[in-house]
């Protein structure tokens, strides 16, 4: 089965119905991916959503790499690319007075305005919660920084990426071996993807509280906030007196390695391991002393059931080993290539992949697609992330009246692109 395209529509006998933030405004002053992805959504459920660059750079995840070339030959990062779908793009310059004035006139015209810049930095620019608010008062004005707003904490004007915010989460370290570093983003941008969504929950609850009381307000996210409730266990097992994963004893949760590629079994309760033991032709295992408790099992991983289960899958590839565990109720997968993951029929039949032409004719661009399935939307059709200043002239015509004069004459001072 191909994967969608841009333009195509799933759920076809919905497109005539509204989405559900069909006619809700949203004005993002954002860059690289903790917004940026969570204003996408908004995108994909109905939202019609506005995004301000910076002339000549724009947003910065259009730096990042790899990258593909726009018509005009500029670099656009991958970064980009995956996080800015069926949004319009305006250059402004926010360090000129007037081009903070323009944002200023056109968030009087939006539902929600929101930005990602560190703590601060808005209210210096003067686009911050109290100068929006102070010309549309009923706004949803949604900040995501890396220690929130909040001037109680020490950190509130740090810097901060997602890999800095996992680090002070505490999963690295919980996660790290003996005698190795922390490694990484293990999991990718694990404080991006959550500040953003924690992000969209906060505007549509902000959305139903303004219906039902006329009232706008902020919602304040903190990108290291967001990923201490996505690795919640690292501070709940250790007011439980475990301080890492080496010293836990939930079950087997690991991959192992089958005749061609790896699996991933998870055994949390005893009766899913007597259903392991007998599947993988190892029934010694349910009358051994040594594994009789979830602590046995942790200690003698690698040295008995590691091999033991190795062992029955030696002949197979890691999709027959999962087939043979699935069938028995066992929770297992495939620990997938990038390849794999692509080729995966469940992922074409459930959209999760969107091809966007490369500018340049090269292979499709692939972003993951939407992963909110609801029964009576339409999915699609998306329309490809937009050049930089792309919808900078319509908008300022269509929202503010500008006519092409003074378009002309604030792109000749700098103050657009």
């Amino acid at each position: 089965m191909p994967h969608m395209r841009l333009g195509d529509i799933a759920n076809a006998e919905h497109a005539g119905t509204p989405k559900p933030l069909t006619g809700v405004r949203v004005l993002a002053i954002e860059q690289m991916a903790a917004l940026p992805f969570g204003t996408q959504l908004l995108a994909r459920l109905g939202a019609d959503v506005v995004k301000i660059e910076a002339p000549g750079s724009g947003d910065s995840g259009r730096g990042s790499l790899p990258a593909v070339d726009d018509p005009a030959g500029r670099q656009v990062g991958a970064t980009f690319l995956r996080n800015n779908l069926n949004k319009r793009s305006v250059a402004i310059n926010l360090k000129d007075p007037a081009g903070a004035g323009l944002v200023l006139e056109l968030a009087k015209r939006f539902d929600i305005v929101c930005e990602n810049f560190k703590a601060g930095t808005a209210d210096r620019l003067g686009i911050g919660y109290e100068a929006v608010r102070a010309v549309h008062p009923e706004v949803i004005y949604l900040s995501v920084s890396g220690f929130g707003n909040d001037p109680s904490s020490p950190h509130m004007h740090r810097a901060a990426y997602a890999a800095i915010v996992e680090g002070m989460s505490g999963i690295y370290e919980y996660k790290r071996l003996p005698d190795r570093p922390p490694i990484v983003n293990p999991v990718g941008a694990l404080g991006d993807i959550s500040s953003a969504l924690f992000g969209v929950i906060g505007v549509l609850s902000a959305l139903r509280h303004r219906e039902a009381t006329g009232d706008g307000q902020r919602v304040d996210i903190a990108m290291m906030d967001a990923t201490m409730a996505m690795t919640d266990l690292v501070t709940n097992f250790y007011s439980m007196g475990i301080s890492g994963e080496a010293d836990s004893a939930v079950g087997i949760i690991e991959t192992f390695a089958a005749g061609t590629g790896h699996f991933i079994v998870q055994v949390i309760r005893e009766h899913q391991w007597e259903k392991l033991a007998e599947l993988t032709n190892n029934p010694q295992w349910l009358i051994d002393e040594r594994l009789a408790s979830r602590e046995g099992w942790r200690d003698h991983l690698n040295t008995v059931i590691r091999p033991g289960i190795e062992r029955w899958a030696s002949s197979m590839s890691n999709t027959q080993a999962v087939e043979a565990l699935a069938a028995e109720g066992i929770a297992a997968g495939e620990s997938y290539t990038s390849a794999d993951i692509v080729a995966d029929p469940h992922v074409s039949a459930r959209h999760m992949l969107v091809e966007m032409d490369d500018p340049q004719g090269g292979d499709p661009v692939l972003i993951p697609g939407n992963p909110v399935k609801l029964s009576r939307m339409a999915e699609g059709p998306e329309t490809r992330a937009p050049w930089l200043g792309e919808h900078t002239d319509e908008v300022l015509a269509t929202e503010l009246g500008l006519d092409t004069a003074a378009i002309t004459e604030l792109r000749a001072r700098g103050v657009i692109e």
